[in-house]
């Protein structure tokens, strides 16, 4: 029997359509990102800390990194430029060297000055600190197109912002001794020592917020004999608080009468409310403040979120207080920078993973793709304002971060 021709042809061109070898295509990845990183020397708020210490940088510098310092930026933290050479970075004496880095990290707003020198696509780690920019920072951000990235509001993945937290540690230790120290007569207080001796009672000091600020405070306080009040609408705070300091303490929902009351009684308040979003809630109004003792101190460690208590206004350590009814205010947002190199070690411990793994990532996209916590701090991305709380203080166009991602902006 004849071969049928057509069948034949079809065989022979399916089994070769199946069969036929073809070019082997493997995955190729692409290499780990080299960054571009420099650290400007602060000049507002009588800024004393810096954003990487040599130890970072000398990690930085291992993994491939470039590294710039502008000539004296850590000496207030007492890093000199030789240990930052000799971890490895570049020391530069003009600040515009330093701002054609690709990311820039800093632990205080840019000038407007700086404003001026960035450049489109550039990464800035910053502090936002709400009380202190205004419209005109927000819109120059914008046209220079850069990707913002606030400090405060990056994220663990447990919902904890670290830098906060180590900041608030220290902010709650160094409240309690400032207040101390501001009691005395010297300090302009009524001559009250904080913890009370045998047949004399103690100071009272209520806290407003059982967060990391309210934890750290409450422990300073109890440690050096203080009475303590603790308010704080979440209970759970409350209860966690009293068992990490391992003792029955005086606690309270945000109660406004039982409030009024111990803040008429006080000798010290701690303002210690902290927002997720944007500005911390006003807690204490100025008709309370008018209630309290002549001579009792006020600390609003809320202030770097405009405040929680209704009569502060910001100061500097240059001139860190100023008195209203009769009462002593301290409300300085950076109190950290007091201990610079502390609270430079441990920005920086916090800091440099993130550089590290943004130079693990092919993109910057693709790290913020994958981390949340780090998309969570991003309030300007590539000229387009991301952060809802500020686009409702301003009244400036929203758009969601999440969206310019996905869709590859």
């Amino acid at each position: 029997m004849a071969e049928n021709p057509i069948l034949s042809a079809q065989s022979a061109t399916g089994t070769e359509r199946t069969f036929k070898t073809r070019p082997e295509t493997l995955e190729v990845e692409m290499p780990e990102q080299k960054l571009f990183i420099g650290v400007p020397k602060e000049q507002i708020l009588q800024e004393n800390r810096v954003a990487l210490v040599p130890s970072a940088v000398s990690t930085l510098v291992a993994n491939g990194h470039r590294v710039v310092i502008e000539s004296g930026a850590g000496l207030s933290s007492s890093f000199t430029d030789r240990d930052y050479s000799e971890a490895g970075a570049e020391i530069f004496s003009s600040k515009k060297e330093v701002f054609n880095a690709q990311f820039l990290v800093k632990v205080a707003p840019c000038t407007h000055e700086e404003l001026e020198l960035l450049n489109p696509q550039q990464v800035i780690f910053s502090p936002l600190q709400i009380p202190i920019i205004d419209k005109d920072y927000i819109l120059a951000l914008q046209r220079k197109k850069v990707i913002a990235i606030a400090m405060e509001y990056l994220m663990d993945r447990d919902g904890s912002f670290p830098i906060v937290r180590i900041m608030s540690e220290m902010a709650g230790l160094s409240a309690i001794l400032t207040a101390a120290e501001l009691l005395t007569h010297k300090g302009g207080g009524n001559g009250v020592l904080l913890g009370g001796i045998s047949g004399v009672p103690p100071a009272k000091v209520v806290i407003l917020g059982a967060g990391v600020v309210g934890e750290f405070a409450t422990r300073t306080a109890v440690g050096l004999g203080a009475e303590v009040r603790i308010f704080d609408d979440n209970i759970y705070k409350l209860m966690r608080i009293q068992h990490r300091i391992g003792r029955q303490l005086f606690t309270s929902a945000l109660n406004p009468v039982h409030l009024e009351k111990e803040i008429r009684e006080a000798d010290v308040v701690i303002g210690a409310i902290h927002s997720k979003t944007g500005r911390s809630p006003v807690i204490v109004t100025e008709d309370m403040v008018t209630c309290m003792k002549p001579g009792a101190v006020i600390i609003d460690v809320s202030i770097d979120q405009g405040g929680c208590i209704e009569t502060s206004q910001i100061t500097s350590h240059e001139k860190p207080t100023f008195e209203k009814h009769g009462v002593i205010h301290y409300c300085v947002p950076n109190i950290a920078s007091n201990i610079p190199r502390t609270a430079s070690l441990a920005i920086s411990n916090i800091l440099s993973p993130i550089l590290v793994r943004a130079g693990e990532c092919r993109s910057l996209e693709s790290l913020f793709s994958r981390d949340q916590g780090l998309r969570h701090g991003v309030y300007i991305y590539k000229g387009l304002l991301t952060h809802k709380y500020l686009s409702q203080v301003f009244d400036l166009k929203y758009t969601n971060l999440e969206l310019l991602i996905t869709s590859g902006w």
